[in-house]
């Protein structure tokens, strides 16, 4: 019986730290997970009790929505533009990192700097760098060698320009990650591709990328949803006097830009929750088909 207190007293000293990381989760997560999914099928903009509408938000959105289709199509942009150059150039830093070469440390501090500095701070310095006229860094360097200057946040430079600035952003992080998943490599796999006589190239392509691929894995994932949840630097390049995000004619708005537009500047909750729901539908497909072609080539 004394042990059955004693077990009893502990489960409820459990339950006690449990209890209040518990309420939050419940009470920031859980509630307002069901409470969008709720909204999304309503007609709700705050100051008016939600009206239910269905499934007639989804339907207004992918069949009646030029923005939203305008957004997919940027986000894939975006997409398509940061990740692959983010992975390649990070996996370069990372094999060049590795090898015995002096300030190691100091490289890998120098590059993963940006991963822990305010995107906001990031998105504030790099605008006044492509800041048209002599003020603008990257403009005044390129008048200095006889170029005419970009209009690097106009219409048709203004989505590259977030791209460029988001691969510099996001080396350190992927750099870092590589580091770890080349440092788990046996070097003994190595040693015996030399004694074959396999070149650089050789023991790259057969050893270290195949052994590399679950690292490859993780960084490809989580780079492709974090380039589809991009919104800090587009608010932030593209913010207008008058409120609006995404530059003009919508040439770099986002699909989570577009969401914000419409739940907080718009007040159409119930239209910005289904928004939403369709960002995770979308996220989710796009994970569950990268991570089954990557583990069919892991496998093989």
């Amino acid at each position: 019986m004394r042990s059955v207190a004693k077990e009893l007293n502990k489960q409820k000293w459990a339950y006690i730290f449990i209890g209040p990381s518990f309420i939050i989760f419940t009470v920031f997560l859980i509630i307002p997970v069901f409470a969008s999914l709720y909204w999304s099928l309503t007609e709700y903009n705050i100051l008016q009790p939600p009206r239910f509408v269905g499934f007639q938000n989804y339907l207004n959105i992918i069949f009646h929505d030029p923005r939203f289709w305008k957004a997919m199509v940027n986000t894939a942009i975006y997409v398509a533009g940061t990740v692959p150059t983010s992975i390649a150039i990070s996996l370069l830093l990372a094999v060049a990192i590795d090898q015995n070469i002096r300030f190691k440390n100091w490289f890998k501090t120098f590059f993963f700097i940006p991963s822990i500095t305010s995107i906001i701070a990031i998105s504030v310095i790099w605008k006044w760098l492509y800041a048209s006229g002599k003020y603008g860094l990257f403009n005044h360097a390129l008048s200095s060698v006889g170029i005419a200057p970009v209009n690097w946040l106009g219409v048709d430079w203004t989505l590259p320009s977030i791209i460029i600035m988001s691969v510099w952003g996001g080396l350190g992080y992927n750099m870092i990650l590589f580091i770890a998943g080349l440092q788990g490599i046996p070097h003994v796999f190595y040693e015996a591709a030399e004694v074959d006589g396999a070149s650089e190239w050789d023991k790259f392509r057969n050893i270290t990328l195949p052994l590399l691929a679950p690292t490859m894995v993780f960084v490809t994932i989580m780079s492709i949803i974090s380039a589809f949840q991009v919104f800090d630097a587009v608010y932030i390049m593209t913010y207008s006097s008058e409120g609006a995000v995404g530059g003009a004619l919508d040439c770099a708005l986002t699909i989570v830009a577009y969401l914000y537009d419409t739940g907080f500047q718009r007040f159409m909750m119930g239209y910005a929750s289904a928004l939403a729901y369709l960002i995770f539908f979308v996220l989710f497909i796009v994970t569950v088909i990268n991570m089954r072609l990557v583990e069919k080539k892991i496998e093989y």
